[in-house]
């Protein structure tokens, strides 16, 4: 029988590694039955500690090897006869990874039994999607929902370039703010419809909410201030480019009342107060020349920067509106009017509060300001 202090400092180090990073309960304690028996315990204190027989102990005291593993596990954990051969597992792993249209079939996603299928033809072993899922979840991969991604219509050196410009603005605002605002800017709808979310119930069972279609939509246009979170949102019937005017139009004048509410004069603002950049999406009712002509003239400091093509992510306004949706989900309102008190409530009073760092759904990447 193996003395006290019997291992080398190499041995258990490689045990006392394995026995955090091994899945199998059985392995691990016939690890720690090494471990405790190089500590000197007596292998009646060490069936006692474990709550197991000696008889147990003593097996693996004198089979168990410390360089190697291999020697901890017996032959009822190899399992039964397996259908599935190494080859069959390794164009599974790579079939998975293909679209289906790829190999020539019409639906967009492999399911189990669709592997199965698939691979019968191909290697001949016949498996159930149950197997097959069994064998999956040996591998690590799990069944979720596939992510949104725009990464295909993006084009990097616009991304970079607009990445560059926009940390120089913010550079400037956090060094001179008497001198520069950044804002992000967009628009969003909120519908009479329930919005549905994940909720707590019980295993088993699930949460009804009203899921009929109804008729009302709140339109909102505004934008967040980057320096200190300040949101300024105006409801609109729709968005086009006279309301995008309107809305920009008193957004100005919002500037302009904070700007004299700090002792200067409203007649100052235009050559002394700060340059108010916007980053906004590509929208065409953004870029009308008519009414861009009119904005440049009419609003000397405003200096609108449009994201690059598909880049929700650059824009942090993108998270009020998520943070807003999931603060009203699953709830049913009677009317618009009072869906719009909540709304101004949460996006012009300041009362939704909002993780700033964390990502949004559907959009990419992590929403940020660079």
């Amino acid at each position: 029988m193996p003395a006290k202090k019997h291992l080398t400092p190499q041995q258990i180090e490689k045990l006392q590694k394995a026995l955090k990073e091994e899945e199998k309960a059985n392995v691990r304690e016939r690890i720690l039955i090494l471990l405790l028996l190089n500590d000197g315990k007596t292998q009646s204190k060490i069936a006692e500690f474990l709550g197991c027989s000696i008889n147990k102990v003593s097996y693996w005291c004198m089979k168990g090897d410390p360089d190697n593993l291999e020697s901890l596990i017996d032959e009822r954990m190899k399992g039964n006869h397996k259908k599935a051969t190494e080859q069959y597992i390794e164009i599974l792993l790579k079939t998975i990874e293909k679209d289906p249209q790829e190999l020539g079939y019409d639906f967009g996603r492999w399911t189990a039994q669709r592997l199965a299928t698939y691979l019968e033809e191909s290697t001949g072993i016949k498996l159930s999607g149950v197997q097959v899922r069994r064998i999956l979840k040996q591998k690590k991969y799990v069944y979720i929902w596939a992510k949104y991604s725009l990464e295909s219509k993006r084009n990097p050196e616009k991304r970079t370039a607009f990445k560059i410009k926009i940390a120089e603005y913010l550079k400037i605002e956090k060094e001179s703010p008497e001198r520069l605002q950044l804002w992000f800017w967009d628009e969003s709808g909120f519908s009479l419809r329930v919005t549905r979310r994940k909720n707590w119930c019980k295993k088993g069972s699930r949460k009804k909410v009203r899921g009929d279609r109804r008729k009302g939509r709140v339109n909102v246009m505004g934008g967040v201030r980057n320096s200190d979170k300040k949101r300024w949102v105006e409801f609109l019937k729709k968005g086009n480019s006279y309301n995008f005017y309107q809305v920009l139009k008193l957004f100005y004048e919002e500037l302009i009342n904070e700007w004299v509410s700090a002792g200067n004069q409203a007649s100052d603002f235009a050559e002394k107060g700060a340059k108010i950049v916007i980053v906004l999406d590509n929208a065409s009712f953004h870029k009308k020349e008519e009414y861009l002509k009119i904005i440049e003239t009419e609003m000397p400091n405003l200096h609108l920067e449009f994201l690059p093509e598909y880049s929700p992510d650059y824009n942090l306004i993108e998270l009020v509106w998520h943070s807003a949706k999931e603060y009203i989900a699953n709830r049913l309102f009677t009317s618009i009017e009072e869906l719009e008190y909540l709304l101004h409530r949460l996006l012009n009073a300041g009362q939704l509060i909002i993780k700033w760092g964390r990502k949004i759904k559907n959009k990419g990447n992590a929403c940020i300001t660079v």
